[in-house]
């Protein structure tokens, strides 16, 4: 049987080193620090872990990696789709289907390139399932690159009725679609897990899964008691889920480089050298430092906060 994917489950990033190779015992302390803040699911090889900038070598050797880390600890679920081509999807997906992954991630405008639609949407993802070993448990993921394409009533009931898919990575961004999407996948294995901070708090009152948003990496220890114990202090809740939309905002001032300055700072690893984004982020963004440092510091007060209830 398959593990549940639920809970907060954190968008991996993929250390560098500064001349540019995966910084495993870097990545090793990060994963340590993910376990550490409470998460409960794993998401490596993502579009925050850079796959689009990684070789197939290199995706399925940081997929075997961090599954070896986790050690069982945790889920962990993978992706490295990002090929068009049919032949190529086959090949990078079995291959990354043998890596140990609890569940193996398939990216939703891969499976429709051209956004023609769901003829061709189905098409490729029959061959796809006839292709990958039936008992590899699947999740989707309407990764917004190279652009968003979400799956639409009918693909989403069709991929949760098959029964070999466990988890969607919900990246409409709208808390009717969420609250629709949940309904529709009722008693099916199918959880749908909502990507979007600012309806972070009303998609779990909705039934959303859990949260797997990009500031899982700044702070996925607040996600977590959102997600957990808000029921027992609604109020807090309220106060701690505008704090957390708010912050999350930055995602737009360099991600995932400010992500990785952040981490940097902690000590988790010494490079920000990112593959996708090559700007002096605290440069281009004046205000950035700012934002960074005021994240840090209202994490540590919520954390306070939530700790005295």
């Amino acid at each position: 049987m398959s593990k549940s994917i639920e809970g907060i489950v954190p968008v991996m990033l993929t250390p560098f080193t500064d001349d540019n190779q995966i910084d495993y015992p870097g990545l090793a302390r990060l994963i340590d620090w993910y376990l550490a803040k409470g998460v409960d699911a794993l998401f490596a090889v993502c579009q925050s872990s850079e796959m689009q900038f990684l070789t197939l070598e290199e995706r399925v050797e940081l997929a075997e990696f961090v599954v070896k880390q986790v050690a069982g600890r945790v889920p962990v679920i993978a992706s490295g789709h990002i090929s068009d081509d049919i032949n190529d999807q086959i090949s990078e997906l079995s291959a990354m289907a043998k890596t140990g992954a609890d569940a193996l991630v398939l990216v939703t405008n891969h499976l429709d390139p051209k956004n023609q639609g769901s003829e061709v949407f189905f098409a490729t993802l029959d061959k796809l399932l006839s292709a990958l070993p039936a008992s590899m448990p699947l999740g989707l993921y309407e990764c917004p690159a190279p652009y968003r394409r979400l799956l639409t009533d009918d693909e989403l009931t069709y991929c949760a009725n098959s029964g070999r898919f466990v988890v969607l990575k919900d990246v409409s961004c709208d808390l009717e679609t969420v609250t629709r999407r949940v309904k529709r996948v009722a008693n099916t294995p199918l959880n749908i897990i909502n990507a979007n901070a600012a309806i972070a708090y009303p998609a779990m009152q909705a039934g959303s899964k859990g949260f797997s948003g990009v500031f899982t990496n700044f702070h996925p220890e607040l996600y977590s008691w959102l997600y957990h114990k808000a029921a027992t202090q609604p109020e807090l809740a309220d106060e701690l889920a505008i704090f957390l939309s708010l912050g999350a905002v930055t995602e737009t001032l360099g991600y995932p480089k400010n992500a990785k300055i952040y981490h940097q700072r902690l000590g988790t690893f010494d490079s920000e050298f990112c593959r996708v984004n090559k700007d002096n982020v605290l440069e281009k963004f004046w205000g950035l430092t700012v934002l960074l440092d005021q994240i840090h510091s209202g994490t540590a007060l919520w954390q306070k906060k939530i700790a005295a209830v």
